[in-house]
């Protein structure tokens, strides 16, 4: 006798006899109202229409599929091919501002910043490399050398197109603004920066002195009230930091 697979078209089916689902707990009672049995695992015939229909479709959409492989494809290579050019630009950069770093290491800020002749200086390498690592480097530098030249408008802006993951480093740029604008006699920004710099993933190491700076500031805006917060945050904040000592003193003094 052959063997033939039970289909729609067999004889239990012409017969009108239904099979049960067979639940997945075989302690657990029949659900009468359970739908019939999957065609596509009961039935071949089924199997086989539905491939031919995924078929029709990839014939028919053909190039529609092709389309979206090649664009997957070249995002691929274009990602790899910016990445490799990426590195190569900073360590392009690298080369260009060490002697620049050199220069401002020895604290000759205007060839460190405009160059000396021989090698480009900072600015240069923050405008040519300014989307690479060492050249968002060389906008921190150079913004520390404009403000330790007084040019404190030119260090805000190269410090404002520094960004950092370096939390310490960050948190410095933002302070460093905030002396800027304080020479600028901007007291509300500087306090404002200063917040930020305390705030920006806060430590007990460096944020009470950012506090202490904006607390000083708030009080040369006139904003006795924002100088005692700061000063109650540090006190709160940072019981065992050294800033407590002054921040108690000024405050003490601010209340009077």
């Amino acid at each position: 006798m052959s063997k033939i697979p039970y289909t729609g078209k067999s004889q239990q089916a012409r017969q009108g006899q239904v099979t049960q689902n067979v639940p997945a707990d075989p302690l657990a009672p029949v659900d009468e109202n359970l739908p019939a049995e999957n065609p596509l695992l009961e039935d071949p015939d089924a199997l086989a229409a539905r491939l031919a229909e995924s078929e029709d479709f990839v014939r028919n959409n053909r190039n529609v599929l092709l389309g979206i492989l090649a664009a997957v494809v070249l995002a691929v290579v274009g990602g790899f091919g910016f990445y490799t050019w990426r590195n190569q630009q900073d360590s392009k950069a690298q080369a260009s501002m060490f002697r620049a770093v050199n220069n401002w290491e020895a604290d000759s800020l205007n060839k460190a910043v405009k160059g000396d002749g021989k090698a480009p200086g900072l600015v240069t390498v923050a405008n040519e490399y300014g989307n690479t690592k060492a050249g968002n480097l060389a906008n921190f530098y150079a913004g520390v050398a404009s403000l330790k030249q007084g040019k404190y408008k030119e260090a805000i802006d190269y410090l404002e197109d520094f960004s950092s993951d370096d939390y310490l480093v960050q948190s410095r740029a933002y302070s460093l603004m905030g002396d800027a604008q304080l020479e600028l006699n901007k007291p509300k920004e500087a306090a404002d920066l200063y917040a930020k710099a305390a705030d920006h993933n806060a430590n007990e190491y460096f944020s009470p002195g950012y506090l202490l700076k904006e607390a000083t500031a708030r009080e040369l805006a006139g904003d006795n009230e924002g100088a005692l917060k700061a000063y109650d945050r540090i006190i709160n904040e940072y019981p065992s930091a050294q800033e407590v000592a002054e921040a108690r003193q000024f405050k003490a003094k601010l209340e009077k």
